[in-house]
Formats: structure tokens, C-alpha cells, sequence
């Protein structure tokens, strides 16, 4: 990638395709909505504000089935449901360290990277949170 996610060209609707909102968040994650506001206060999480009227909205890709929450080592005792993708909260710590706001780190997610062969959030999903985090942190 050459360039801040801000330069990147595309709609955030084009390029993420499914959110969800924060009580289907919270209804995958068997939590409550206030639950889920925590987690995007705490930065464990990342949505953005969109569609008319603007409601906070998540990415579906942020969620994974729960014995897939640290895809680089899958846990087959875990228990059914949905999980927040383990390596998002670092990654994002990384992004927002050089400057990200959230609506240009949810386009750096899902934007080809061409040193990774995928985008981002593809290779957070496939356990390559190495890779993925020393190309965030080649940003600066």
C-alpha cells in the first residue's frame, strides 16, 4: 500500500460489504448491547457510524465462530457462537498509534495489501497477525 488509508480510493460500503449493528453484535456475541459499546470504547472492537440515520455499525468480518478467535491456534473446546477476532484489538492499537481514525482503519482492513497477497482482515483470519502488524507498523 502506498499511502495513508485516507488516500485510499472507495466507499467503506463497497469494499467492507457486511455489518452489522451493535445489537446483532451483541446478539452473536450472546452479550448485551451495552456490552458491545464497551468493547468499541475499549478499543477491542471497531465500527463507524453509517446508512441514514447514521447508526454505529461493525464490520462481519470483526467476528469469527468462536473456536476461531485466535485462528493461529484454533480452540475445539470452545464454546459455540461468535467471537471478536483476537488479533483486532492489537492490530488496531498499532493503526490508531499511527494516526488511523476508525473509518480509515476499517478501509486499511479491507483494502488489498499488496506485500501481504490479501487484505488485511484476510490474513488477520488466516493467523498471519505478524505479517499483518508489521505492515501497519510501516505506516508511520
Amino acid at each position: 500500500m502506498s499511502g495513508r488509508a485516507s488516500d485510499l480510493p472507495g466507499d467503506l460500503d463497497d469494499i467492507v460489504g457486511d455489518w452489522l449493528t451493535v445489537p446483532d453484535v451483541a446478539e452473536r456475541l450472546g452479550i448485551e448491547a451495552g456490552r458491545v459499546r464497551r468493547l468499541l470504547q475499549e478499543g477491542r472492537l471497531l465500527g463507524v457510524r453509517r446508512g441514514t440515520p447514521p447508526v454505529v455499525s461493525v464490520p462481519a468480518a470483526f467476528l469469527v465462530p468462536g473456536h476461531l478467535a485466535n485462528p493461529a491456534a484454533p480452540d475445539p473446546t470452545a464454546t459455540a457462537g461468535s467471537a471478536v477476532l483476537s488479533a483486532l484489538q492489537g492490530t488496531l492499537t498499532v493503526l490508531r498509534d499511527t494516526g488511523f481514525d476508525d473509518a480509515e482503519a476499517v478501509r486499511w482492513f479491507f483494502t488489498d495489501e499488496e506485500s501481504l497477497g490479501a487484505t488485511p482482515i484476510a490474513a488477520l483470519r488466516a493467523g498471519r497477525k505478524t505479517e499483518v502488524r508489521r505492515v501497519a507498523q510501516a505506516l508511520l
